[in-house]
């Protein structure tokens, strides 16, 4: 690495003068690598992803089998996205009309394609990363393509640490598709299996759907099985 000089006569130097000197001797040096990286971690410090992944991008141009530089990359892109999202989120908040509404919905959609476009390039680098397979059902669900999150969440369901979570969202899938027998089976397991027990969280969303399912189908037994079963959680 090429070294870049401190400012002479400071014992340190604040993030914005670090950052304008990194800026400056990137265009006299542009193949330092940790350079680019030193800076997109001050980017990402003041909270500015586009500009980390504007030089990150830049980077992995230069060093392409950089495995870590493209991993930081994509997260830079993941943190645009979802800063986006929740900016436009903000605004319709406050502006609370069909526009702003629209562009929540765009701002919903591009952060799903973004988590799919990522952790499909990571796991065709490397299948053994199985849990993006969760992240991949989650953006699908919000893409509300049931059947494709279903079928991302099969390499899940034996998982011991993974199967709760992918199962509870399964449930929510087939409930959401007027599958409810099925759901009701998707749910049993993400609840109330005894060989996995899953977290607090996923068995207690689980029963509350289970709840409501009974109730639906004149299921009394059941339902209060499952009360008594999120009773002993709470």
């Amino acid at each position: 690495m090429t070294a870049v000089p401190a400012n002479e006569g400071s014992e340190s130097v604040t993030v914005p003068t670090r950052r304008q000197q990194l800026e400056h001797h990137l265009k006299t040096c542009p193949t330092d690598r940790e350079g680019y990286q030193e800076l997109a971690a001050i980017y990402r410090e003041e909270n500015r992803p586009l500009q980390a992944a504007k030089v990150l991008r830049q980077a992995h141009e230069l060093f392409p089998d950089d495995m870590s530089m493209l991993w930081e990359l994509e997260e830079a892109q993941l943190a645009r996205s979802v800063q986006q999202l929740v900016e436009v989120r903000d605004l319709a908040t406050r502006l609370g009309n069909s526009s702003a509404d629209h562009e929540l919905e765009r701002a919903t959609t591009d952060w799903a394609n973004c988590r799919l476009k990522v952790c499909r390039a990571r796991l065709a680098r490397d299948p053994s990363l199985t849990y993006l397979h969760m992240v991949l059902g989650e953006a699908l669900y919000d893409l509300e393509r049931y059947d494709e999150a279903m079928e991302e969440l099969e390499p899940l369901v034996d998982s011991e640490t993974h199967s709760p979570g992918a199962y509870l969202l399964m449930g929510r899938c087939q409930l959401l598709l007027s599958q409810d027998m099925a759901a009701m089976k998707s749910l049993r397991q993400a609840s109330i299996r005894r060989a996995v027990v899953g977290p607090a969280k996923t068995r207690s969303a689980a029963l509350r759907l289970l709840i409501d399912l009974a109730e639906r189908h004149g299921l009394h037994a059941s339902l209060q099985f499952y009360q008594q079963s999120l009773q002993a959680i709470s």
